[in-house]
Order: C-alpha cells, then structure tokens, then sequence
C-alpha cells in the first residue's frame, strides 16, 4: 500500500520540478514582483510585532529551511527593524521545545542553547530598543559594525566556535562587491547540509529603473556575487526545489545549500 505522505511530498516535487520551464508564468511574475517593489509590498509585514521586510513566501520557505536544518546559530547581516532576526530566534525556540518535548526535559527559557546572531553597520537606537524588549531578547546577540571588515569577520567566527549546526543569511547591502566579500567571509562557516542564504538577488531580473536610487542594479547585484561565488565554490549549489517553488520572492536563485 503506497504511504499517502510519500505520494502527497511525490506529487508536490514533480510540480515544482515542471516550474522553471514555465516561462509565462515567470513573465507574470516579475511584472508582479516590479509592481510589488514599487508599492513597498514587502514592507507591510510584521513577525511577532517587529517588521519584516521581506514576501511572505520567502518567510515560509525560510521556516520550512530552519525545521528541516535544525541550526544551533543563524548568523544574518543587515538588522534593519529586526523582524528577520526575532523570526529566527522564535524558530530556534521552536526547536528548542521541540527537543525537550521528545526528550522528556523541562526547557529553560532564560538560558537558550540556539542563538541568532545579527550584524549591522547601523542599528538604528529605536530599533535596538524594540529588539531589546522583544520576548525573544534572550535568544539575539547583535554586533555592531561594517559586515565585510576582517574584524567583524574575526568577531562572528569567535561566536560560531561554539555552535555545531550553523546557517548564514546575506541581507544587508546588495551590491555585487559587498556580497561577494560576505560571501567569502561567511559562507565558510555554514556547516554541511546546511545553507547559505542570500537575499534580493531578484536585483538581477529587474529593470534599470526600479531601483533608481540605490548602488546596486542588474549586472551589480546579489545574484551575479553567487554566480561568481558558485563558479569557485563547488561544494555549494543552489536548491533548485526551494529556488523554483516559490515563483514570488527575493532571492531567486539565493537559497545555497553546502554538500
């Protein structure tokens, strides 16, 4: 007798599998997503009262990473209001309970064994406020400081020591410079099966003139830093079943998983 969650998880590859030649539907979709950018769509969502700049399929597929993963660190550049980094620390917790349930044990909330890590070059005082009396407080760390400098590198590296399952998210500036240095900074200490994440590769597919007022545009962007990075980096590839899946989303192509 066929196990109907294996067909149902079956089924849903053979679809995903069918998405990138659907070359219409991609059409539709960056004009959707140039609209959305357009409109600061992706600016309108909140995670446990803090704003998330990102779509929400991207939060779902992030999730869905996080429960299959199980890291004891992420490690994220760029802060912003925080919603991204108290999104992880409240998927750690998850994990965290979900391992004292199976195991019979009584969690201590106040010392969590799985942290987020967040580096910002500026984080903004009202925001820091905000994140310090966040209930997910206890599971963030924060450094302050330019992500691509060797001693903010030096600094991350000497917090991940500790930790043996570790996923890193690139979201802070988006130009094909800046990601690649962080990229060779970071993705070093994603650890096996786990991924590197980097967000608004979408830079690539857009027009000129949706981003009219920032440093990065297509040929200067995200996903031409992971072209470069992949071309030098074999042991990294792009999953193609999350990448193809989502359709709306910032990071086509971003979602980095080390063999």
């Amino acid at each position: 007798m066929t196990d109907p969650i294996v067909e149902f998880r079956s089924e849903r590859r053979e679809s995903i599998a069918t998405y990138g030649a659907e070359d219409e539907w991609q059409g539709l979709t960056r004009q959707w997503v140039t609209r959305a950018f357009d409109k600061r769509y992706m600016y309108n969502f909140d995670w446990l009262g803090r704003p998330l700049i990102q779509f929400p399929a991207d939060i779902v597929a992030f999730q869905e990473i996080v429960w299959e993963v199980k890291p004891d660190l992420i490690i994220e550049t760029g802060i912003a209001h925080g919603g991204s980094l108290v999104l992880s620390a409240s998927l750690l917790a998850m994990l965290d309970y979900s391992d004292a349930a199976a195991a019979g044990t009584v969690l201590d909330p106040a010392q969590p064994s799985r942290k987020v890590l967040g580096v910002d070059i500026d984080i903004r005082p009202h925001n820091r406020a905000e994140i310090d009396a966040h209930p997910m407080r206890s599971r963030i760390e924060m450094l302050e400081g330019s992500s691509v400098t060797e001693e903010m590198a030096a600094r991350v590296r000497d917090f991940a020591a500790g930790f043996e399952r570790v996923l890193v998210v690139l979201d802070s500036n988006h130009t094909h410079e800046h990601v690649a240095r962080e990229l060779a900074l970071y993705a070093p200490l994603v650890t096996s099966g786990s991924y590197c994440m980097v967000f608004d590769t979408i830079v690539e597919d857009m027009d000129d003139s949706v981003f009219p007022d920032r440093p990065w545009a297509p040929g200067n962007s995200p996903k031409t830093a992971v072209w470069e990075f992949l071309e030098a980096n074999p042991d990294f590839a792009v999953d193609r079943s999350v990448s193809d899946k989502l359709l709306i989303s910032a990071a086509p192509d971003g979602w980095l998983r080390r063999s």
